[in-house]
């Protein structure tokens, strides 16, 4: 792997709690965090164009490297000039190695320690997935960060192959560090380990000797409770060093979001807001609206009056008669809005950070998320 310079600027930290504030330097531009990205699986954030996704707030972008290498394949993403080019977005992507589709695409795959072999939801066909092909796709991608391959297992799962999977992924992690070979890519190591806190602290120990640009905690959000999702952030985080960004995979209800922030998250991505909205649930900053309860049939208030995205020049009266009549500018519209809201979610998180007073704004935040009755 060609060493990379620094790319994490740690500006402070809050002075109550383990809250960052920082800058993710790259080449397509600086990220401030803590940053909440977007998924755009298969280089489309569904519902959104690149216009309006950048009118949202949003600084980074997250793909997806199996996907991606099944349609259109990554060869012909990089003959049309990268990923970048080909879906017009001139900021930050972060690509996902196909880790996580070892837990969602379980029964299409089968592990072994040189790879994942997958077949392929679209059309049957076979996948190799090894940790050199991981890094050789996502280079010709050519995103700005790249995920090591790792090995997701569902929780909660028996000790033994939390171990085995934990294993894996620290080998994994040293050969894709050893192959790696792109200058202008970020590479990050993520922490498995289950539920168990040993585990996490030992990987976290073991990939923070082979020295990688960031570190995610990974495996999380996949069965097990908020309150044990907390506390193997709790256990793993003060195992990773302080000038390299932390990544919550995977992971974006709000209260979680403040939450994994106090113990010292930076970076986040999740499909929550985007797929919630095209399902009529509004984020609002006094707590989710379904927007297709009759209750709002008649409402004229928008949204949140304090909004400017395009959802909230209409009335909630409006975008419930969308989501009835099965109009798709309905789930467009709350797309928009979910993720301007999740953006200046962030942007209030980073003015709390630097302030010093993220503590008691996390507590305000949290009061406020109960859910409204519709």
């Amino acid at each position: 792997m060609v060493a990379s310079p620094p790319s994490f600027e740690l500006l402070g930290t809050d002075p109550e709690s383990s809250a960052r504030r920082g800058v993710l330097h790259t080449g397509h531009g600086a990220v401030p965090t803590p940053a909440f990205m977007p998924v755009g699986t298969q280089g489309t954030v569904k519902g959104c164009t690149i216009d309006l996704l950048r009118q949202t707030g949003t600084t980074m972008l997250l793909g997806n490297t199996y996907h991606l290498a099944l349609r259109p394949g990554a060869d012909v993403v990089a003959e049309l000039g990268g990923l970048h080019r080909f879906m017009g977005w001139d900021g930050p992507i972060l690509t996902d190695s196909g880790g996580f589709q070892i837990f969602s695409l379980e029964r299409l795959c089968r592990v072994t320690d040189q790879a994942v072999e997958f077949r392929s939801h679209v059309d049957g066909s076979r996948l190799a997935l090894s940790p050199e092909r991981a890094i050789a796709l996502q280079e010709a991608l050519g995103s700005d960060v790249a995920m090591v391959l790792d090995h997701v297992v569902a929780l909660p799962c028996p000790g033994d192959e939390v171990r085995a999977a934990c294993e894996r992924t620290i080998a994994w992690a040293a050969r894709c560090r050893g192959v790696a070979s792109r200058r202008d890519q970020l590479l990050f190591a993520i922490v498995q380990g289950g539920l168990e806190p040993d585990l996490r602290a030992w990987c976290a120990r073991e990939l923070v000797t082979l020295d990688f640009a960031g570190y995610a905690v990974g495996g999380l959000s996949v069965g097990e409770t908020a309150e044990e999702m907390y506390r193997m952030v709790e256990v793993t985080c003060p195992w990773l060093p302080a000038d390299r960004p932390r990544y919550l995979m995977g992971v974006g209800r709000p209260e979680d979001i403040l939450e994994a922030v106090r113990r010292g998250i930076d970076l986040f991505d999740c499909v929550l807001p985007t797929r919630n909205g095209r399902n009529a649930l509004a984020f609002t900053a006094t707590g989710p609206l379904r927007l297709r309860n009759a209750r709002h049939s008649r409402d004229p208030r928008p949204l949140d009056p304090r909004c400017s995205c395009p959802a909230c020049r209409h009335s909630r009266a409006y975008l419930h008669h969308l989501f009835r009549a099965g109009e798709m500018l309905g789930p467009m519209l709350l797309t928009l809005h979910n993720l301007t809201y999740y953006q200046a979610l962030m942007a209030s998180i980073r003015t709390a950070i630097e302030a010093g007073e993220y503590v008691e704004f996390s507590r305000q935040q949290l009061a406020q998320l109960r859910p409204q009755e519709g």
